[in-house]
């Protein structure tokens, strides 16, 4: 669930980022699992899950433009608002919870992080990362807000409500009682090289998360 709809294209990350990224989440999922997509906008990641790796998939989406989409490619949705629960999905219903580049959108991310641990056995999540170095460099050399290709917006034309560096995102793992069972920092979409310094060369991170 964005806060803008995702027809928008002011409010979609870049086609190519975007693709990248979900080759990454889909690394991530077995074959077979029961997958929903929390902001799945027009269903292209689940169609991808459904057709490439016979998943079971739901997804969940507040817009109806996207809605339509993505019922035209044959995904399931139901319209709900992520900041008011998912309202009749029964415990552990699924086996990944997905929440891709919109938990940064959402009012309430610690009550929507475990909304995802209640009704899937993991939850995946992508964010963008503010500790980015080029983002401290914007910030440190002009004085201005940044822009990257994570967060390629206008300060006063964002869907983004919250800044999540991948520290502040460990440390809400942990307020909500959450294993982190993977961590994947990502650069333009795909994993990157090296563990070094993730916090300062990665623009964005991929955590599987568990219950603890």
């Amino acid at each position: 669930m964005s806060r803008k709809p995702r027809s928008d294209n002011r409010y979609c990350l870049p086609d190519p980022l975007a693709v990248l990224t979900d080759e990454a989440i889909i690394a991530q999922i077995p074959r077979g699992s029961r997958v929903v997509d929390l902001g799945c906008g027009d269903g292209r990641l689940l169609a991808r899950l459904r057709d490439e790796h016979s998943a079971s998939i739901q997804g969940v989406e507040l817009y109806l433009d996207s809605i339509v989409a993505a019922m035209e490619r044959g995904v399931p949705v139901i319209q709900a608002d992520l900041d008011r629960g998912l309202v009749g999905v029964a415990d552990q219903t699924f086996d990944f919870a997905v929440l891709s580049q919109t938990l940064q959108q959402v009012r309430h991310p610690r009550g929507v992080l475990q909304e995802m641990l209640r009704v899937a056995r993991q939850a995946l999540v992508v964010v963008p990362n503010i500790a980015y170095w080029r983002v401290r460099l914007q910030l440190l050399r002009y004085g201005r807000a940044p822009k990257t290709s994570s967060l390629p917006y206008e300060w006063y034309d964002t869907p983004n409500l919250h800044w999540v560096s991948m520290l502040d995102f460990r440390d809400l793992c942990d307020k909500v009682g959450a294993t982190i069972v993977t961590e994947v920092p990502l650069l333009g979409g795909r994993p990157l090289a090296g563990r070094f310094f993730p916090n300062l060369r990665a623009d964005g991170a991929m955590y599987v998360l568990s219950r603890t």
